[in-house]
C-alpha cells in the first residue's frame, strides 16, 4: 500500500509541475491553483507512504527521480523541450541511481 501511495504521490508531483509550467510563472489562476494542490496532494501522500513503511532515503530518491524523469519526457513529448542523447543518459542514470538505492534497502 505504500509503494501506491508513493506512485500517486509522484503523478500529483509530475501534474504539479507540468502546471507549473503552463501557469506562466504563476500569472495563469487556474494552472496556479493545480500547481498548489498537486504539490499538496504529493507531500500528503509522500508523508502518508513514509509512515506506513518506505525508507525515508529510498521513498524520495523515488518519489524524485520518477518525477525529474517523468517531466524530462513530458517536456519532449509535449511542450516542446529537446531530448538529447546526453539528457537520456541523464535520465538512464537517475532511473539506475533508484534501481540501486532500493536493493541496497531491500533485507
Amino acid at each position: 500500500m505504500a509503494w501506491l501511495l508513493l506512485a500517486f504521490a509522484i503523478a500529483a508531483e509530475v501534474i504539479a509541475t507540468t502546471a507549473l509550467k503552463l501557469s506562466d510563472g504563476l500569472a495563469h489562476l487556474g494552472w496556479s491553483a493545480v500547481v498548489a494542490i498537486g504539490y499538496l496532494i504529493s507531500f500528503i501522500l509522500l508523508a502518508r507512504a513514509l509512515k506506513m513503511q518506505l525508507e525515508v532515503g529510498t521513498a524520495y530518491a523515488v518519489w524524485s527521480g520518477a518525477g525529474t524523469a517523468a517531466i524530462a519526457l513530458i517536456g519532449a513529448a509535449f511542450l516542446g523541450e529537446t531530448l538529447t542523447p546526453l539528457k537520456i543518459g541523464g535520465i538512464l542514470l537517475i532511473i539506475g541511481g533508484v534501481i540501486v538505492l532500493n536493493l541496497a534497502g531491500a533485507h
